[in-house]
């Protein structure tokens, strides 16, 4: 038997209403904050992701599905949706055009990496991207807009906030951490010493518990911020003080990716063990330029629904639609011909094995239908269907042509 890859996995029955009931939410939350949807390809030159994601990040490193086409191309699965985005942009010269441009999207991103709860190797993201805001009432909304989300679907977080600094800060403090990284280089795990000469910030995003431990002094670049940038984290906590959002400052939290400055974020929760992150994102001003666009202030965030699937607390769903049935052989084309009729407005669930009442029943129950038409010869001799409610369990008969 032919099985499925290792880390990709089928929608079926329940999830995939959880999945669509998520999609829904998300992107009626998006619209109300005034996005537009985009969609880009599953499939992107490589360098795209070298150059915005960061050959220092694991994604690029470790987990691309990258390949040569059949034109010599070296192209890869996408594994994260902003530079997909950023790419259109700047093809589509938005940058150029001045303004400001709000998306959001939602599709399947590809990561070879160790498969566990929540986390696949195919697996999908809803995320959102604007262009063409330097405010940091931008970051505050898009900080809003995600527990909004989070609040429909009722789901709990707990939201973590950084400052990642900017060009005038970060120098400055890179150099302090990477004297910290030698002092310590030697108890370290290899990626952190690879990672001090590639990107060395990001060494606090380890998941080693002794590199954690060890890195609980190193030093602090919310501590090291300039006025600037400090100017804008004070404002964005008021900002949310302001509008009753909770959150906690992680002076570790770095992001995965390379192309982060200022602002970070991360939703977590604590119901789906060590992978707790559910969503995050931030600024990255400079992203655009790096892919040879023009300067654009942007600033994002991505949700993996596989992740949040299981926390979905589904609203109460109320029966619908019609369910017809046969008793006889001789009525199930009738019943076919009354169930295309009524699909014209309603949802109708058929039956083309003719059976008992009682099973016929069982079937109306298990597609939650709020009505039930049962076709027997005596219905078809006398031209007449009995509709029985099967919420208040009146009944109504009316002529067949009349259905």
């Amino acid at each position: 038997m032919i099985k499925s890859l290792r880390g990709m996995n089928d929608i079926l029955s329940e999830d995939y209403e959880r999945f669509t009931y998520f999609i829904k939410t998300a992107t009626q939350i998006a619209q109300r904050y005034g996005y537009h949807f985009i969609e880009t390809p599953l499939l992107e030159e490589t360098a795209l992701f070298k150059r915005s994601v960061g050959e220092s990040s694991d994604i690029v490193g470790k987990e691309m599905y990258q390949f040569t086409d059949k034109g010599g191309n070296d192209v890869c699965l996408r594994p994260e949706g902003t530079a997909g985005v950023v790419r259109a942009f700047i093809q589509k010269k938005l940058d150029r055009a001045g303004g400001v441009h709000r998306f959001f999207y939602h599709g399947c991103m590809f990561r070879y990496e160790r498969p566990q709860k929540g986390r696949l190797r195919q697996f999908h993201q809803f995320g959102v991207e604007s262009f063409g805001v330097e405010s940091v009432y931008e970051d505050a909304s898009m900080i809003m807009m995600v527990s909004d989300i989070l609040k429909a679907l009722r789901i709990g977080y707990r939201l973590q906030l950084n400052s990642l600094g900017d060009s005038n800060c970060m120098p400055q403090y890179r150099d302090n951490l990477v004297s910290f990284i030698e002092s310590v280089e030697d108890e370290i795990c290899e990626d952190c010493q690879r990672r001090k000469t590639t990107n060395p910030i990001r060494v606090l995003d380890c998941k080693n518990e002794k590199c954690q431990e060890l890195y609980k002094d190193a030093p602090k670049l919310i501590n090291a911020l300039c006025d600037g940038c400090q100017s804008d984290f004070d404002k964005l906590k008021k900002i949310l003080d302001d509008n009753g959002i909770e959150y906690e400052i992680d002076t570790n939290l770095v992001r995965g990716l390379d192309y982060y400055s200022k602002t970070a974020f991360e939703f977590v929760s604590d119901n789906i063990g060590s992978q707790s992150a559910i969503a995050g994102g931030g600024r990255y001003d400079r992203l655009v330029e790096f892919l040879d666009g023009r300067t654009t202030p942007a600033v994002g965030f991505a949700m993996g629904i596989e992740r949040l699937l299981e926390l979905i607390e589904m609203p109460q769903t109320s029966r619908n639609g019609y369910y017809i049935g046969a008793m006889d052989e001789e009525c199930v084309d009738l019943v076919v011909k009354l169930a295309q009729k009524k699909r014209a407005t309603d949802k109708v669930s058929i039956d083309y094995k003719p059976r008992g009442f009682k099973a016929h029943m069982k079937n109306a129950d298990k597609v939650d239908a709020k009505f039930i038409c049962i076709i027997g010869s005596n219905e078809m001799q006398n031209g007449v269907v009995t509709i029985k409610n099967l919420v208040d369990k009146s009944e109504t008969t009316i002529n067949i042509d009349e259905f």
